[in-house]
């Protein structure tokens, strides 16, 4: 079992910054990777970033490139999503989620969840 706690979302104007932060507990991060999704009101929830498998990059949805970081801390077994220049289209309740599969960036893919922090940016 692997517990995933996501937090940092809020309000925010166009251009400004936000760091979500996903802190996971129970089965280690060694057999999981913690890859970020975000929900838009009214739509589905779509892929936003993701480390590679082997462990040599990250990935991320073409729009949020540039502008998303995802990173994480071993130690703190914390995931972080750094988000800048947001936009309002980047209004959307924000996800993450652990996968035991070699593959990314479909939900089927992903294991648990947790239960998302709400990012809303204003114009």
């Amino acid at each position: 079992q692997v517990q995933l706690v996501e937090s940092g979302g809020g309000l925010v104007q166009a251009g400004g910054s936000l760091r979500l932060s996903c802190a996971a507990s129970g089965r280690t991060l060694s057999y999981y990777t913690v890859d970020w999704f975000r929900q838009p009101p009214g739509k589905e929830r779509e892929f936003v970033a993701a480390f590679s498998r082997d462990g040599t990059g990250t990935h991320y949805a073409n729009s949020v490139l540039g502008r998303f970081t995802i990173s994480r801390d071993n130690a703190k077994n914390t995931i972080y999503l750094q988000m800048n220049s947001l936009k309002p289209e980047d209004t959307a309740v924000y996800y993450c989620a652990a996968s035991s599969s070699p593959r990314f960036g479909a939900r089927g893919f992903y294991d648990y969840w947790g239960q998302g922090t709400q990012v809303t940016v204003s114009s």
